[in-house]
């Protein structure tokens, strides 16, 4: 087996205890983004695995975008990602 070479750690170990790798990464394609692909992102941030630049250009996300989402987390938790959600705390 091989493995691709890569900048980086390829997991990291979440306070909750879980693990984080690479491939539990959203598809670089991705298009449609439900709360738990963004809160995913955002998690690879925050723990090391990605750089939030490399998540940026990985991801196509605009530096606004991204401060969004974790803004969003950090004021209200995962649940403030989803679509519907957002729009109530915006107001707020």
């Amino acid at each position: 087996m091989y493995l691709k070479k890569v900048d980086g750690p390829r997991q990291v170990a979440l306070p909750d205890g879980t693990i984080l790798t690479r491939a539990d990464l959203p598809n670089p394609e991705t298009r449609r983004w439900v709360a738990s692909r963004k809160a995913i992102v955002v998690k690879a941030v925050k723990h090391g695995l990605l750089t939030e630049s490399e998540a940026k250009e990985r991801y196509s996300l605009s530096d606004e975008e991204y401060g969004l989402w974790v803004e969003a987390i950090e004021k209200h938790g995962e649940k403030a990602l989803r679509v519907t959600t957002i729009q109530k705390y915006r107001q707020l």
